[in-house]
Parts: C-alpha cells; structure tokens; sequence
C-alpha cells in the first residue's frame, strides 16, 4: 500500500505537512479532501485500525462543525451515524491524514511523523 497524504490545499496546517514530507524526501500520493471525499467504508476502516476515538476524525474547529452544532450533538449518535455524517463532507474531516499500511496519522504533529 502507497502512503496516502489526505488534505485541503488552503488549509495552512495541511500545506505545512506537504512542505514537511516534501522536505524529507517522503513519497506519497496527494488526494484533496472535498473533492474526493473518504468514504463511509474507508473511514471505517481508518478508524478501526488507528485505535483514536471517531472525535479525532472531526475537524471540530472547522466552520461546518460549528455550523452544525455538532459539538452538542455527536454524543446522543451512534457510531456508524457519525461515520454516515463525516463520509457526506470532507470539511467535517479532521486533516491532514497520512494514511499507510501500519498506521494513521490524523492531524499534523511533527513529533508524530517520524518517517523511515
């Protein structure tokens, strides 16, 4: 499996993780967020095999969470109702992503991306 690299290319943080992994010579594939949204399946597995609660895969400090309230809201729905939510809008996505074959990476923490 190829390194994937899921991001929003205006987002700051997202280009800060491009210019890192570009910088170390990391290889990966590049896939913007909104307009090749993860699916209901891929997220799904994502989550499962990270070991991070289904919170950290919410943007919660996007404007669609605001929007829709969702800080409020996310505790009373199960978790494939949040799984159906993130899959219908790639904002709702916490990002960057790296998604490899030992491991996911949700959010940009250098500390975190140690790569070989």
């Amino acid at each position: 499996m190829k390194r994937l690299f899921i991001e929003y290319p205006k987002c700051l943080t997202c280009q800060r993780a491009k210019k890192y992994l570009e910088e170390r010579n990391v290889v990966f594939t590049d896939r913007h967020i909104v307009e090749d949204n993860p699916t209901e399946e891929e997220l799904t597995e994502w989550i499962r095999r990270s070991g991070y609660p289904i919170k950290k895969f919410f943007n919660t400090s996007g404007m669609k969470y605001k929007e829709l309230g969702l800080k409020d809201k996310l505790a009373d729905m199960s978790e494939k109702e949040q799984i159906q939510l993130l899959a219908t809008d790639g904002m709702l996505v916490k990002r960057p992503l790296i998604i490899e074959k030992e491991r996911i990476l949700v959010g940009f923490r250098e500390k975190e991306w140690i790569f070989d």
